[in-house]
């Protein structure tokens, strides 16, 4: 009988450093899965939920989110109004759920749709925007060309058509100093 409780209790003991190790184990690899997420994953798990941003230049987007491109964000702030946003100018974001996407699980296609491709559709359409710069000033523009670091804004007045005689400056907005594109839809 003693050593059959012996070999029992020696057992339990090893069963016991067994699941101990297991959770260490567990615990350890979460971690490290979490440490592998970036924040356009956690923001794609949010898509058509509500969010709010706070980006440089005093900037705050409220509304759905409702595209995640792998620079970039969509924001459709209320009827008829949208903001795409940077990546690089948010500095803290409210609303999403705690899920996240898988990383991998992303096309390849949408990979490649950078900011350039978003700040490109809008230049297309022709629609004037509110450029959020990350200084805090806030231009009204039309963006006529789209390079690869940058925007070309023709600024004019808030509401008016891009005409010749409206323009009163055409600049190049370096890609990094655009905290948000508000335009009207």
């Amino acid at each position: 009988m003693r050593w059959a409780g012996l070999f029992a209790d020696l057992a339990a003991q090893a069963e016991a450093l067994e699941r101990s190790e297991r959770a260490g184990e567990v615990d350890e690899r979460t971690r490290a899965e979490l440490g592998e997420l970036r924040l356009r994953d956690r923001l794609r798990a949010g898509v058509d939920g509500p969010v709010r941003l706070r980006c440089a230049g005093g900037v705050t987007v409220a509304g759905t989110l409702t595209r995640v491109g792998p620079d970039w964000v969509l924001v459709a702030e209320e009827v008829g109004r949208e903001c795409i946003v940077p990546l690089a100018a948010v500095l803290a974001v409210s609303g999403p759920g705690r899920l996240a996407c898988d990383p991998v699980g992303e096309s390849k296609v949408a990979a490649r749709l950078g900011l350039r491709s978003a700040l490109r559709a809008v230049a297309r359409d022709r629609s004037g925007v509110r450029l959020h710069l990350v200084d805090g000033a806030v231009l009204s523009a039309t963006l006529d060309r789209v390079g690869a670091d940058f925007v070309e804004a023709a600024l004019h007045p808030a509401g008016e058509a891009r005409r010749p005689a409206a323009v009163h400056e055409v600049q190049l907005i370096a890609f990094a100093a655009i905290a948000a594109v508000r335009r009207e839809v």
